[in-house]
């Protein structure tokens, strides 16, 4: 009797100490960033700036909130040559300087959190990874339909 008495016992601490391994594994999961979800321009291209959010059926639209990755362009919008905060994100080198925008769809602000600064670069790709909303934003190069929280940047290796 006693000797099955003890089994109960540890067999009850050996599923306690399963389910609090299991909610601690959870607890941890849960409270970690989602992974990001790298987007390309031609989803970011599917918002129609023209017509208004509630219209669409845009894929673009579900990306609203998100953490995502964003490969593109820098156009740097402090006049620090080394470091900035702020900048646009384009599909393309050279976008906004000198030619007409692209449209703003296809343009995406970015604030850096914590004011973190990152290095500027006009020619070489970056890989931008934060949380994206839509909204229009006035910048000095015209409307941008995005509006990213930057938490990291680095330079842009295709895969």
């Amino acid at each position: 009797m006693r000797i099955a008495a003890d089994i109960r016992r540890c067999l009850g601490c050996r599923r306690s100490l399963i389910c609090c391994a299991w909610a601690l594994g959870a607890a941890v999961l849960l409270g970690a960033a989602p992974a990001p979800v790298t987007v390309n321009w031609q989803t970011l291209q599917t918002l129609n700036f023209s017509i208004p959010q509630g219209q669409q059926k845009a894929a673009a639209l579900q990306l609203d909130g998100k953490r995502v990755s964003i490969p593109g362009f820098m156009v740097p919008l402090e006049d620090d040559l080394d470091q900035v905060t702020e900048f646009l994100l384009v599909p393309y080198a050279g976008a906004c300087i000198h030619v007409p925008p692209p449209p703003p769809n296809q343009i995406v602000y970015v604030k850096m959190d914590k004011n973190t600064k990152v290095q500027v670069t006009f020619t070489d790709p970056i890989l931008v990874t934060g949380t994206l909303r839509i909204s229009t934003v006035q910048s000095p190069y015209g409307d941008v339909s995005y509006d990213l929280s930057g938490e990291s940047v680095v330079p842009y290796q295709p895969q």
